[in-house]
């Protein structure tokens, strides 16, 4: 009885919020605040003098701990976002009150979700948010699914792409972007062997009809299919290039801009020979039509998984003596390309840089790549000796690695180390960036090198293994280690604990479908995934036939990545010198740094006196028109506040940390700023709370 009278008091609040005239509601109605995705608010309320007197205005507890990266949304004084294991719900903006929740599948889901998009016509509001496969329509008053929407109120993110893709692992962990009718899709795909197409695709909002593809893979005919092998679009083995990271909209021109990331296998492409058009693109495309206008590629022929991180920022800056609607594009390897919004052609030098052939038999690496002069980059680009950590008490052992590791911003792996810098997690990560009206540009980035390196193949048919220990050992022991150890620090928790975690169906969703960095193993059997699982519960059983079983083809990859490794110290911190993770102020229209902070401490030096160490961060910041930027995203579970000159005006220790990026709005003239807090990653404390802030 309870439960339908708080539901029956949520349909009361939203008719009431959306019916008041005149009401001083501000909203957060898309995605990082709008469709230009510059994490911008002109609420000044809060500013630089008075944010010290903000105080907690309530706590939403979702009842489901982990990892929150949703950035939610706020529409007509009502709260829109997801909780760890992606279930959809709505909550009073002003109470934290909870109005419904819609729960799409009684099992626990592993995906992560970024947050959700917002479309209404007249009465007809919708929330569109995507769950594993599915993008579902839920009706924004009752939280039901509009069941005119597809099939029962969803539709399948494999609608367009190849035959094939449907056993493959193809989710959507940020939010579509709403032009009109139309929601255009990010997708995630594997990133190994085999992966799915990550083909753009758009759907009507009303009915979830398919209206257009853009393939990124391109076929015959089409626009940049030469720079590939022949019929590399049938090739099993060649998927990807895709966007997952989300897109901006130009309303006015119609012209959606989509990052996209690199072809699969991420590491090797010697089966795919070419610059290999569109992954690693922004791609500027007619949004009503999927029809191509231009594109610029960041990284050619890319084997580094150099995707292109976070939606582009659409600004405006004064240069040459002239305003001009510009592109700007933050990258894993901490530069920020900036492009004219209409032809795409770079507004600051972009130099073309001689980078080292491979050493590997097969693979053709791209003799040049393009480095921005300007925008200064916000990561450090080069690492020596003089950069290896004075922290550890077996700085020689670090020594030892450095030296005897490949490094380069562009050095292809092999069979040797390679040092990654700045590494798989940027740079700049999905969090992206926020920009001010004045071109003022803050990004926050994290300074972590990590240790890449291939191994051969031993046969070009690779037998199943006949018991779940011996799987386990072939697709997961690089990560998380052959004694169930894992690594933390580089991501990969340990599984010795499983048990207590997650029960074994959840375990096998995570098999089957990835989580993270972790890929979903599609081109296992059933029943082989399921042997993984028993495996990890202490149910592993030796097969009766010897058979092989399902084999999978490697013909075309005769090498195999070892694993995201990080470059880490014995205590499981960062090899190199501080800092570990930064905020910088960049202005847009000049190229230069207007300041760098670190941000954030790492723990186990502050209680030693060592502090502005800063720390890995995942998550983005918010600007304001009251002069702050506010970010969360460290490991050391604080949010914080800084001026506009880059002083800390304040700061909150949070119950676990905020890897999301935070939102402000006003209900009734009353501006909040609300941030969710699951932690979990990096070894975090769980969390299941959203929060939001207030002057009393």
């Amino acid at each position: 009885m309870k439960r339908i009278l708080q539901y029956l008091l949520g349909l009361v609040a939203i008719f009431v919020a959306s019916c008041e005239p005149g009401s001083d509601n501000i909203d957060w109605p898309e995605y990082l605040g709008g469709a230009d995705r510059n994490h911008y608010s002109e609420l000044k309320q809060i500013d630089s003098a008075n944010i010290s007197k903000v105080k907690l205005a309530w706590e939403f507890r979702t009842g489901d701990s982990g990892q929150m990266q949703c950035s939610p949304l706020v529409v007509e004084g009502v709260l829109y976002g997801v909780t760890a294991s992606n279930q959809l719900f709505a909550l009073n903006a002003a109470t934290g009150v909870e109005i419904w929740r819609f729960i799409p599948d009684t099992n626990r889901s592993s995906q992560t979700n970024r947050g959700v998009a917002f479309w209404r016509n007249g009465k007809d509001k919708r929330i569109l948010f995507s769950y594993q496969s599915w993008l579902y329509a839920i009706d924004a008053i009752t939280g039901k699914p509009v069941n005119t929407f597809g099939e029962d109120g969803k539709v399948s993110l494999r609608a367009g792409l190849d035959e094939g893709s449907g056993k493959k692992f193809v989710v959507s962990t940020t939010p579509g972007t709403i032009y009109e009718d139309i929601i255009i899709m990010p997708v995630r795909v594997g990133e190994g062997v085999g992966a799915a197409n990550g083909y753009v695709q758009a759907f009507n909002v009303v009915t979830g009809k398919l209206v257009w593809v853009f393939k990124t893979i391109p076929h015959p005919g089409e626009k940049g299919y030469e720079t590939w092998p022949e019929e590399a679009y049938k090739n099993p083995a060649i998927g990807g290039a895709n966007n997952w990271a989300g897109m901006a909209l130009d309303k006015k021109r119609g012209i959606i801009y989509v990052p996209t990331g690199s072809a699969s296998f991420d590491f090797y492409g010697g089966n795919r020979k070419g610059t290999n058009l569109f992954s690693n693109c922004i791609l500027a495309l007619d949004a009503a039509t999927g029809r191509y206008i231009w594109h610029y590629q960041t990284v050619r022929h890319d084997i580094w998984d150099r995707d292109l991180p976070a939606p582009p920022n659409l600004v405006t800056i004064y240069k040459d003596g002239k305003r001009t609607d510009a592109v700007a594009q933050v990258t894993k390897s901490g530069h920020v390309f900036v492009l004219d919004r209409e032809t795409g052609q770079p507004l600051f030098p972009v130099d073309e840089l001689d980078v080292p052939a491979s050493d590997l038999p097969g693979e053709e690496a791209w003799p040049s790549q393009p480095v921005p002069r300007l925008p200064k980059p916000f990561a450090r680009q080069q690492l020596s000796e003089s950069d290896i950590s004075q922290f550890s008490e077996k700085r020689d052992s670090l020594l030892a690695i450095f030296r005897n590791s490949n490094k380069g911003l562009f050095h292809p792996l092999g069979l040797k180390e390679t040092i990654l810098f700045p590494g798989a997690d940027g740079g700049a990560e999905w969090g992206g960036a926020a920009v001010s009206p004045d071109g003022m540009m803050y990004v926050n980035s994290n300074e972590m090198a990590w240790v890449f390196s291939l191994s051969k193949k031993n046969k070009s048919e690779v037998p199943v293994p006949a018991t779940g220990h011996s799987l386990y050992n072939t697709y997961c022991g690089s990560c998380h280690k052959p004694d169930l150890s894992g690594s933390p620090e580089s991501g990969y928790p340990a599984l010795t604990d499983l048990k207590k975690r997650m029960k074994p169906e959840e375990a096998l969703t995570i098999v089957s479908a990835g989580k993270g960095m972790m890929p979903g193993f599609t081109m296992l059997a059933k029943r082989q995934k399921q042997m993984i699982v028993d495996y990890l519960y202490g149910q592993d059983k030796v097969e009766a036939s010897d058979s092989p079983g399902q084999a999978t083809s490697f013909t075309d990859v005769p090498y195999e990545f070892n694993g995201y490794n990080k470059f880490l110290d014995e205590r499981g911190l960062p090899a190199i010198t501080p800092p570990w993770g930064t905020l910088t102020a960049i202005n847009l229209n000049t190229g230069e740094h207007r300041w760098q902070i670190p941000l954030g401490n790492e723990t186990l030096l502050k209680t030693k006196g060592i502090t502005d160490t800063g720390t890995e961060n995942y998550g983005g910041p918010l600007v304001t028109a009251g002069g702050l930027v506010i970010i969360a995203a460290t490991k050391d579970a604080k949010i914080r506040a800084f001026n506009r000159e880059g002083k800390r005006v304040w700061e909150y220790d949070l119950p676990a940390a905020g890897f999301a990026t935070p939102i402000t709005y006003s209900v009734k003239g009353k501006q909040y700023i609300v941030i969710a807090c699951g932690g979990t990653k990096l070894g975090t404390t769980k969390g299941d709370s959203y929060l939001a802030f207030a002057i009393p």
